[in-house]
């Protein structure tokens, strides 16, 4: 009975955990990944459209990116995006592709991204621990209205502590993980 109660806020905590493991996929970590190109949207005929629906997207090299655009009309406003957006990278036209080199990371730079990535799995906490206040919540109103004995909020509170702490766990896992991967690079 406990668990049923408790789909919706655990679907929601590992919709969070999705949402930050998205999130540290955009950080550029030294090496060429196309998923820092995800936020960036292009000026396509009047329209914003994301950069990976203008062109193909590939990694020709470790540490390079190649966006071949399949309208080269499109080639300015790409690079006009790629250069408003807050990757600080210089894209590279050669009036058929862009390329982007990725520099390697300074200590200074690297110090940089760590504290971004633990200022996401902090938010992702916060995320976490509201999500269990509302399901607290919720579970006292269903005990107030008699919907729930008292042993059955008991229950259903521990649970949600246990759920609570597995999935900060989790985001602490993710946290450490990507800043062990930016020291790396």
């Amino acid at each position: 009975m406990a668990s049923e109660q408790m789909k919706p806020y655990e679907e929601k905590m590992t919709k969070t955990i999705g949402a930050l493991v998205n999130d540290y996929a955009t950080i550029r970590a030294g090496r060429a990944n196309p998923h820092v190109l995800d936020r960036i949207m292009v000026d396509y005929y009047g329209s914003p459209t994301p950069i990976n629906q203008v062109g193909n997207i590939s990694v020709p090299e470790g540490r390079m990116l190649q966006i071949q655009p399949w309208d080269s009309s499109v080639l300015k406003a790409i690079e006009k995006a790629i250069n408003m957006s807050d990757l600080g990278l210089n894209p590279n036209n050669d009036g058929k592709v862009i390329r982007l080199i990725f520099p390697e990371l300074t200590e200074d730079r690297r110090k940089e991204l760590t504290k971004e990535i633990k200022k996401k799995a902090e938010a992702s906490k916060v995320a976490i621990r509201n999500i269990r206040r509302d399901a607290l919540d919720s579970f006292k109103k269903a005990e107030k209205k008699k919907e729930i004995t008292e042993d059955d909020l008991k229950g259903l509170e521990d649970e949600t502590q246990k759920l609570t702490d597995k999935y900060v766990a989790e985001a602490d896992k993710k946290c450490d993980e990507k800043c062990a991967d930016i020291m790396a690079v």
